[in-house]
């Protein structure tokens, strides 16, 4: 799967607040699903590179939110 970086960005940037409504009451805090955002564009999208648990607040968290129709 292809990972559209530049829509990453923006969710990490300018939809924080989307971020923190997807982690309320989960036990997960909003800095690490941010943190695997941020090593996903630190390491340009490369899925692979995620540890399992990475992968799985990036399934968790990340990717409905990039599947979401934009407001």
């Amino acid at each position: 799967m292809e990972l559209d970086q530049t829509l990453l960005k923006n969710l990490l940037s300018k939809r924080g607040d989307e971020i923190e409504k997807s982690v309320a009451g989960t036990g997960y805090l909003a800095k690490t699903v941010v943190g695997v955002g941020t090593f996903l564009l630190d390491n340009e999208g490369d899925l692979d590179l995620l540890t399992s648990k990475q992968k799985a607040i990036f399934d968790k968290f990340l990717q409905p939110l990039l599947d979401a129709p934009r407001r």
